[in-house]
């Protein structure tokens, strides 16, 4: 059985973290005690108040009572300190508190609430949200804890392939890290291999032979992606992506800024990120406007812009594009 503290906060700006935490806590809560064990306070029934008059409520409840409570960051601290500061100095016994705050901006958990959480015998739990450009850094910390060895390269490749969500990452690590053991040396080429399905790499595969110009290829890709079931308006998504990409690229080299700075912003690893770079050399500014444009013609075509079908107008829009 698992063992609970009286009070708990968990707030940053993780917001997506945040969630999957209070689901977590939940879950347990009803396993634990049953579905009525758990009472969740959220939306406008989340106030200090509320909360304040549930824990000073009598129960005849069996077994530990849970109270999870969403939306702190909305509260104001006069209402907190006039409502329930008193409450968590002496909390009920076999009763856990929860407070989860999606913190942004100006919206912030009361002042004094992590505080009384802790006074309470409680923990306090900041779940902050890395910026992008910093991703990489955290990942090789995290795949350090979990004892594997990862560069930047690699890290950097894992981002490309999984995405931005910090829970991804650590999750894909922790798959890493049990099919690999400790001590394990992870470079960009396994990643790639391992993070991304085989119709991902097809998709990028597509993408990136628009930037690179290379027709029967590209025509080929779009093809076999159609074939196996994939929709024109997800193709289009990472097409358009990467060739605003290879247009910022392209811009940035033309301005006179190294390809080796310019290679360390790229979001891909050091393989992959010289390939992309030799692909933009080879196309002007001009060019890759037009097929940007191009495929914001196709996006309004899919969408019932013209009386042909979308692959006839797929098929021309990469032909146009690669020639």
């Amino acid at each position: 059985m698992a063992t609970f503290k009286p009070a708990y906060l968990i707030h940053g700006d993780d917001h997506a973290r945040i969630a999957e935490r209070r689901a977590n806590l939940r879950a347990l809560a009803e396993r634990e005690g049953g579905i009525s064990s758990a009472e969740v306070f959220e939306g406008e029934e989340s106030t200090p108040e509320n909360v304040g008059m549930a824990l000073s409520a009598m129960t005849f409840a069996m077994g530990r009572r849970f109270l999870i409570v969403d939306g702190v960051e909305r509260w104001k601290d006069k209402e907190f300190e006039a409502h329930l500061l008193p409450i968590l100095a002496d909390l009920p016994p076999e009763t856990t508190v929860a407070f989860f705050a999606r913190e942004e901006g100006r919206a912030k958990a009361p002042a004094k609430l992590a505080d009384a959480v802790k006074k309470a015998g409680g923990d306090v739990a900041t779940e902050s949200a890395v910026k992008p450009w910093e991703l990489p850094k955290w990942v090789v910390g995290q795949a350090q804890r979990l004892g594997l060895e990862l560069d930047q390269g690699a890290a950097r490749a894992l981002v490309a392939q999984v995405g931005e969500r910090q829970a991804r990452l650590a999750r894909e690590l922790e798959t890493l890290a049990l099919e690999l053991g400790p001590g394990a040396q992870v470079d960009a080429e396994l990643i790639e291999e391992r993070s991304a399905d085989s119709a991902e790499r097809r998709v990028w595969d597509l993408a990136d032979q628009l930037v690179a110009g290379d027709k029967d290829r590209a025509t080929r890709a779009y093809l076999e992606l159609r074939a196996q079931g994939e929709r024109l308006p997800g193709l289009m998504y990472w097409m358009t992506t990467r060739m605003r990409l290879a247009l910022d690229v392209a811009c940035r080299l033309e301005a006179g800024e190294a390809a080796g700075d310019i290679k360390r912003t790229l979001r891909m690893s050091p393989k992959n990120a010289d390939r992309f770079l030799n692909d933009v050399r080879r196309r002007d500014v001009a060019s890759l406007r037009r097929a940007i444009r191009r495929l914001a013609d196709l996006e309004l075509a899919s969408r019932g812009g013209t009386a042909s079908d979308e692959d006839t107008d797929a098929v021309r829009a990469i032909l146009a594009i690669t020639s």
